[in-house]
């Protein structure tokens, strides 16, 4: 007979995603993990094999709920371009929410793993295309209504649009003056036309 697991995955996820978070993949260990998640070694081993597809399971469950909200707000009223101010205001005002300044969990993911897991590499190319792929059609959508004015290839207006924000999880880093994002704001929206 199957054991029935006395602990909630969703909880225990989200204190690993915390945990990796803070401390990066390396610098956690088992015990660690046993410790701040609060269940045994065994059931830890039982659930999740090992802590490497721990950590898979913490990005993958960082992507679905910060996709959700990003969904929300692309369908969301407004013209194109406050759809994109809007998506710029959902990643500063998360990285600003956070006293810790961890940054992205996603890029330092990147940053320390990525480069040499190919399982952690592709979740976040995959996480970065479809995010880019996102202002594709939001800045499309804007060029075809003339909301958007710049003459750029929409796909180049992407990618801009995504590394300005992959430069602004690295900024928030080591800033949480307001005035720095809102500048980074004006100018990204004022390249739009």
């Amino acid at each position: 007979m199957a054991r029935t697991k006395d602990f909630d995955e969703t909880e225990v996820l989200t204190k690993a995603v915390n945990l990796f978070w803070l401390k990066g993949y390396s610098a956690t260990s088992m015990q660690d993990l046993v410790d701040e998640l609060g269940i045994s070694r065994s059931s830890l081993y039982d659930t999740y094999g090992d802590k490497h597809t721990l950590f898979l399971k913490a990005l993958e469950s960082y992507q679905c709920a910060n996709s959700g909200q990003f969904a929300q707000i692309i369908a969301g009223d407004g013209s194109s371009k406050e759809i994109i101010r809007a998506l710029l205001e959902f990643f500063i005002d998360g990285l600003l929410n956070d006293t810790c300044q961890k940054g992205c969990f996603m890029v330092n993911a990147e940053v320390e793993v990525g480069l040499h897991d190919k399982e952690v590499s592709d979740m976040i190319q995959k996480n970065d295309q479809n995010t880019e792929d996102a202002f594709y059609r939001v800045i499309k959508t804007g060029q075809e209504r003339g909301e958007i004015t710049n003459p750029q290839d929409a796909r180049a207006l992407a990618r801009f649009l995504f590394n300005t924000v992959k430069g602004i999880q690295v900024t928030a880093k080591s800033t949480s003056e307001r005035a720095v994002f809102d500048d980074i704001i004006g100018l990204t929206v004022g390249v739009l036309g």
